[in-house]
């Protein structure tokens, strides 16, 4: 996703008029842009179009640059502004990129654009996201993207990851799905009714482990309930549920909460016996085997896992793949031998694809880039 972050202008005449109007009138109903003073004052979740100046890229909560900017932007009122509490970040679409990317137009720094989407935080800060139309200052617009297109333009997302290899390619990759929007532990129940909706009954949840097809309002605790699995078990590197890698969307799944218990936090490998309820599945004092159907979901979601969190953010865990079991408390998962095995043996599959694509376009605005190029785990870890 590219960012803007928009800024106060405050010696245009024209606009202090404006802003007076708009005081009168209830945000919802208003039919001209919003300033930016006004877009930081109602961040309701109301669709709204805002103008500003473009003056950098956010990185961070109060963090803006100006400059060698490494993917997005930030929106303000006026084309000078430096103090953060004075912008609104602006999370750009993909699908805008290619015209409003400051990567790639790094010339729209000062520029006035008007952005249209919902007042809501981004970067836990003040933001407009879910954009659905950008226009400059001279009129011109961005095309309303065709629903029936796809809207993920997946080559110019990994764009500078092209033609890397080894650890410059895991890097790479991490730096494009760092940051991505975090959701709470509560809001991961209503997002996993959509990323993994049965297709054939949209009342229901596929089961990871078990293949089952079970009502979306059976969420719970009990026995025959479905909860949330932390496929990378929650325990290595103790994160636990908090929001980023306890939350991370692209591995967490709807699994039976029984099977869910066996499963507990053990680390991935071949052999076991049969588990009772969950066929196909196998397990041992210090291992679990996913069914067939999965193996290679299982191991993308890890190596997703292993390259997003790198410890460089102080607050998150530096996750590793290794080729043990018995991992414990240590921010490490196994077996890694195993999981290459895995990934070539159950390829991708439309399923996986379409909850990547639900993933970054509703949810936390990046993907996981072993559903999108599966040959790059052999890249990084062979």
């Amino acid at each position: 996703m590219r960012l803007y972050a928009l800024c106060k202008k405050t010696w245009v005449m024209s606009l202090l008029v404006f802003a007076l109007a708009v005081s009168l009138t209830p945000v919802s109903q208003a039919a001209a842009s919003l300033s930016v003073s006004q877009a930081l004052e109602n961040q309701n979740n109301s669709v709204q179009a805002v103008k500003g100046y473009v003056v950098g890229q956010p990185t961070g909560t109060s963090t803006v640059i100006t400059s060698n900017y490494p993917n997005d932007y930030a929106l303000a009122d006026s084309a000078n502004e430096t103090n953060t509490d004075k912008m609104v970040y602006v999370q750009i679409p993909s699908n805008l990129r290619s015209t409003f990317g400051l990567q790639s137009h790094s010339e729209l720094k000062g520029k006035s654009l008007t952005v249209t989407g919902t007042l809501t935080p981004y970067f836990s800060h003040p933001g407009i996201k879910s954009v659905t139309s950008i226009s400059t200052e001279t009129g011109g617009t961005d095309p309303t993207p065709d629903p029936t297109e796809p809207t993920v333009p997946v080559e110019d997302y990994y764009r500078t990851a092209a033609e890397k290899t080894g650890n410059t390619l895991k890097t790479e990759l991490h730096n494009i799905i760092d940051h991505h929007t975090e959701l709470s532990y509560s809001a991961v129940w209503e997002a996993l009714k959509k990323t993994d909706e049965d297709p054939a009954n949209a009342n229901n949840v596929i089961l990871l482990y078990t293949g089952r097809s079970q009502a979306k309002s059976t969420n719970g605790g009990g026995v025959d309930d479905w909860n949330r699995e932390h496929v990378w078990a929650k325990s290595h590197g103790d994160f636990g549920t908090a929001m980023g890698p306890g939350t991370d969307l692209h591995h967490l799944r709807p699994t039976d909460v029984s099977v869910n218990g066996t499963r507990g936090n053990l680390d991935f490998d071949n052999g076991g016996t049969g588990h009772s309820e969950a066929l196909g599945n196998y397990f041992d004092s210090d291992s679990w085997e996913p069914r067939d159907e999965v193996k290679g979901d299982v191991a993308r979601m890890l190596f997703y896992m292993a390259v997003r969190y790198e410890g460089d953010v102080s607050d998150e865990p530096d996750l590793e793949l290794n080729n043990a079991v018995n991992n414990g408390t240590a921010p490490y998962h196994g077996k890694l031998s195993v999981l290459l095995q895995w990934n070539a043996q159950d390829p991708v599959d439309d399923r996986e694809r379409r909850r990547n694509d639900i993933i970054y376009s509703d949810y936390q605005h990046n993907r996981n880039p072993f559903i999108d190029h599966p040959e790059w785990v052999n890249e990084i870890w062979n």
